[in-house]
């Protein structure tokens, strides 16, 4: 199966090693909080390992980031609101094969992060990580297909057209079962636990 080119896994692992330094934590540290063994989080950061959908969005929960935020480049102010169709990012799941591309203009500051996914005819793809150290909640847009989506213990049959939200805080299961790929948009915001009250 085709994974993340070169470039792609570089800038995950710079954005890894970036992300835990800025919150001065250790590989140890990280890996005690995500689930991900020590070793594993070190050939990542090397770019030497092609880590699944599953294993970073263990990484990004740990980091009180979203998975979407390891594909993109850091904050700039001088950046520009726009992304080019040609600009923007695409990762493929080494164990699925599903397409996720960054639309969100790269670098620009903005409380959403919008992303494509493509989920090939068939493909499943688990996000166990449950709690996080940050507050996301993600809408599902389905524009082709049919999706089958479980959050937490209740699961949601979508048809093209149909829109689910929900509060990343629980397992979630992306599950294809049709012959065909189904293809949708999420749109993330994420809000720091400790400014925020629960609803």
């Amino acid at each position: 199966m085709e994974s993340a080119s070169p470039d792609l896994e570089h800038r995950v692992a710079g954005r890894l090693r970036q992300l835990r330094a800025d919150q001065g934590l250790t590989l140890h540290e990280v890996a005690k909080q995500s689930g991900v063994s020590r070793s594993m989080i070190s050939l990542i950061e090397r770019a030497e390992s092609s880590p699944t959908a599953s294993v970073l969005d263990k990484l990004a929960a740990s980091l009180g980031v979203t998975l979407a935020t390891l594909f993109a480049e850091p904050d700039r102010p001088d950046a520009i609101p726009l992304a080019r169709r040609g600009d923007q990012r695409e990762w493929r799941d080494p164990e699925t094969s599903y397409l996720r591309r960054n639309l969100s203009p790269a670098a620009f500051p903005s409380p959403i992060e919008l992303v494509e996914v493509i989920l090939p005819a068939a493909a499943r793809v688990a996000y166990d990580t449950g709690s996080r150290l940050s507050i996301v909640d993600q809408q599902v847009w389905l524009l082709e297909g049919n999706l089958e989506v479980t959050v937490g213990d209740r699961t949601h049959h979508l048809a093209a057209g149909d829109c689910l939200a929900m509060r990343v805080d629980r397992p979630i299961t992306f599950h294809n079962r049709a012959a065909e790929a189904a293809r949708y948009l999420v749109a993330l915001t994420t809000t720091p636990a400790r400014a925020s009250n629960p609803r």
